[in-house]
């Protein structure tokens, strides 16, 4: 499979997908990504997806807390690939004893609402102007799922 970072974070251009204007290094990235539960969907010529967690906090209260993120090519949108990727990530997340996972999600970005809610999250809450992107104040829904088997 072939693919640069422009490639896996073509997202960043819509401007609706993160505050983050240009794709990490990728030595940042894998730092602040669990080793754990990293999912890579690809044919032979180039990956079409990706999911990963993000620690939330460096305290062992919050050991079994992650934040998800999931990303769709753009040629691969609109086919599932978002709802595999996803219910695979839980699914793993669970294995790995992670209890709650959380996503924080720009309101336009309906597509990646809808994704998550289909895949057992709930909206908890709104943070308003939370961050800028490109002197823009956003705000994030922050949606949370909660394992029914972990940590209970």
């Amino acid at each position: 499979m072939a693919c640069g970072a422009e490639d896996l974070f073509e997202g960043i251009a819509t401007g609706d997908a993160t505050f983050e204007t240009e794709a990490p290094e990728w030595a940042k990235w894998d730092q602040g990504h669990l080793q754990e539960c990293r999912l890579v969907a690809g044919d032979d010529k180039q990956i079409l997806g990706w999911a990963a967690l993000s620690p939330v906090s460096n305290r062992r209260v919050y050991s079994g807390v992650a934040e998800v993120s999931v990303y769709v090519a753009a040629d691969s949108r609109g086919r599932g690939m978002g709802h595999i990727l996803l219910q695979s990530l839980v699914a793993e997340s669970e294995r790995c004893g992670i209890w709650t996972l959380q996503a924080g999600i720009f309101p336009e970005n309906v597509a990646s609402i809808t994704l998550h809610e289909s895949c057992g999250f709930r909206e908890v809450g709104r943070r308003q102007k939370i961050g800028q992107r490109n002197g823009i104040w956003r705000d994030v829904l922050l949606l949370e799922r909660r394992s029914p088997t972990v940590g209970l």
